[in-house]
């Protein structure tokens, strides 16, 4: 059984008296940070979804370190699982050739472990915020696949051997997937070849032989990326690699992916016999272009104002919108929590969102739970909604 599988059913087992990622009174006292009375009377989503699945928020570098301390009691109180948002990215955590900087990610661990948190990785190996040394040489030309081996090798067990019995599940693998389905031709795929997404689980199976190990990728609810996905995972598990999860980004719109879509992934995906995840998600309420279903971060569109039109707010009918379209989401989720262990934010609140950025940098966007005052939306109470 899986780890985050079984905290869910022991969370089941206890009725209550156990809650997963929830501080004891001590823990509050040495940090100094106690809930708000207003916050006390807020159901906490981790309670809310006891004995369905975990319920997770990606965190930046400000709130590990405790400097946005409004967004670290949302946190304490919401959320039982932590994903770094990029402090444990190549880029990151190494920088240049022969220098690890763990500053940032061992504050997370920290943070997350002192809670009481189910950590996730992430992420190991990836295309885009990857330094471009890694793929060369000295002279900058581009590494041999033996070489271009050993340096993820050398990697993945420098930082997940750091953390072993800490961190107990990885994202090993990121967005190595096209649009239809096919492998990307990163520069893992062009000098190492399509089986670099195997031996990233081999090494890092070698580094910890107990951490939880997924495969993750976006917009897996098209029906072209999600067989290629099917493929590649079945293709890991048939050669014997160490795969033990599936992650899903959902990096939704309001009007994508249908209910339909959304429930008939879960159940393919849940057909495969390892686990299944949410892993980052959020929901765009702002114009897109034609049929803009992906989250390729390298897209970088021109700003025009009929694409950026809340500057000053969220309208009151469009917040009822997206909490309509959350609601009928989690009760996809809800419906399949026998498939699904954990449904990650990918963010904290609407300040928070790298959709701020992208595809179009400056745009002011709204698609979490909670507000840039740190309050709960309508979205919020709509989730919690679905098992009451």
């Amino acid at each position: 059984m899986s780890i985050f599988r079984s905290r869910v059913l022991l969370s089941l087992i206890v009725g209550g008296a156990l809650l997963i990622g929830c501080n004891d009174a001590s823990s509050e006292d040495n940090d100094g940070v106690r809930a708000s009375s207003a916050r006390a009377d807020e159901p906490a989503l981790k309670d809310s979804f006891e004995g369905l699945f975990m319920i997770g928020a990606a965190v930046n570098q400000w709130q590990v370190e405790g400097r946005d301390p409004e967004a670290v009691e949302l946190v304490r109180h919401h959320f039982n699982s932590l994903t770094p948002e990029n402090v444990m990215k190549w880029e990151h955590i190494h920088p240049e050739p022969g220098r690890y900087d763990f500053e940032a990610a061992d504050a997370f661990v920290d943070f997350a472990t002192e809670n009481d948190m189910f950590i996730i990785g992430h992420t190991l190996v990836w295309h885009s915020q990857t330094p471009r040394w890694v793929f060369q040489d000295d002279e900058g030309n581009p590494l041999t696949r033996e070489a271009l081996l050993e340096r993820m090798r050398d990697h993945i067990h420098t930082v997940v051997g750091r953390y072993r019995g800490r961190i107990p599940a990885w994202d090993v693998v990121n967005e190595a997937l096209n649009e239809d389905g096919t492998l990307r031709e990163s520069p893992w795929y062009r000098i190492i070849g399509p089986d670099f997404i195997q031996k990233a689980f081999e090494f890092a199976r070698e580094a910890d032989p107990d951490a939880e190990l997924y495969y993750n990728d976006y917009s897996l609810e098209n029906v072209p990326k999600r067989q290629g996905a099917i493929r590649l995972v079945q293709s890991l598990l048939d050669a014997g690699a160490p795969i033990t999860g599936l992650g899903s980004q959902l990096h939704g719109a309001m009007d994508w992916p249908s209910v339909g879509l959304l429930d008939s992934t879960i159940v393919e995906f849940g057909e495969l016999g390892i686990d299944v995840m949410y892993t980052e998600l959020d929901i765009d309420v702002l114009p897109r272009e034609d049929s803009f279903f992906t989250a390729e971060v390298s897209i970088d569109l021109e700003r025009r104002p009929e694409l950026n039109p809340y500057e000053d707010g969220l309208p009151e009918e469009r917040q009822q919108a997206l909490a309509n379209r959350y609601r009928e989401i989690f009760e996809v989720f809800v419906n399949r929590s026998d498939i699904i262990g954990r449904v990650t934010f990918w963010g904290v609140t609407d300040g928070d969102s790298w959709l701020n950025g992208w595809p179009i940098r400056g745009r002011t966007s709204y698609p979490l739970l909670f507000d840039r005052d740190y309050q709960p939306k309508p979205a919020f109470h709509a989730v919690v909604e679905t098992v009451e």
